[in-house]
């Protein structure tokens, strides 16, 4: 059963009391029973643990907080202190050291004195393990050092947001020669204004756009803010 199911499954719960529940005070102890089950799933399914489907714009973006690496340091990323900043931009991508996802890291690093200007964030999320990102973060060929990558190896930031992480596809190589023994979360970007609300998201596979337009739409709309 899905975090999204549930509710509905409470809310047959509660019909089948009401049917067939006799005498009435026993009716009325279970439904108030169920009544606070079903008041507490609906709190579970908003609060964004986990999404049938992916968010849009207007949407409040679901805080997190994940092990990244700047420059081959290590730290914990936090969604909620970033946004006290200013906009953040997320962006997903399947994996470190492959073709698309590096040119838009090497996107992202080229353009990151202009997310700078205007005040925004950059944090990229992938489910590769944090020995890779520690490498890929400080690689003057991807990241340089400019910004952060965080490490989302169980898929469970990608479901917040509504993304399902592929399982790993054996004989995948890297551009180094190394397999792929993690998932890969789809090409998705989500730029989340300061009030944690979504003002913008777009997507390889539904938008058909390429890895670096991830970048220069992402740029294009905090700078209009």
């Amino acid at each position: 059963m899905t975090y999204s199911q549930f509710p509905v499954t409470i809310v047959v719960l509660i019909v089948m009391l009401i049917i067939s529940s006799k005498p009435y005070p026993m009716f009325k102890k279970y439904y108030c029973l169920a009544f606070l089950i079903f008041s507490f799933s609906l709190l579970v399914t908003r609060s964004g643990f986990a999404q049938s489907t992916m968010l849009s714009k207007g949407d409040a973006a679901p805080v997190f907080t994940a092990p990244a690496s700047l420059a081959g340091t290590e730290f914990e990323f936090s969604l909620k202190k970033a946004l006290a900043k200013g906009p953040v931009v997320v962006y997903f991508y399947p994996s470190a050291y492959t073709g698309g996802c590096d040119a838009e890291a090497h996107a992202f690093a080229d353009l990151k004195d202009k997310f700078t200007a205007a005040g925004t964030t950059i944090i990229g999320v992938s489910a590769d393990d944090i020995q890779r990102l520690n490498s890929f973060s400080a690689d003057p060929a991807y990241c340089a050092g400019k910004f952060p990558v965080a490490s989302d190896a169980g898929g469970k930031i990608a479901a917040m947001y509504g993304l399902t992480l592929a399982g790993p596809k054996i004989g995948i190589k890297d551009v180094r020669g190394l397999e792929l023994t993690h998932g890969f979360i789809p090409r998705t970007t989500f730029v989340i204004g300061k009030d944690g609300k979504i003002i913008g998201v777009f997507s390889s596979e539904a938008d058909h756009i390429s890895p670096t337009d991830h970048v220069e739409k992402a740029l294009a709309i905090v700078k209009g803010l």
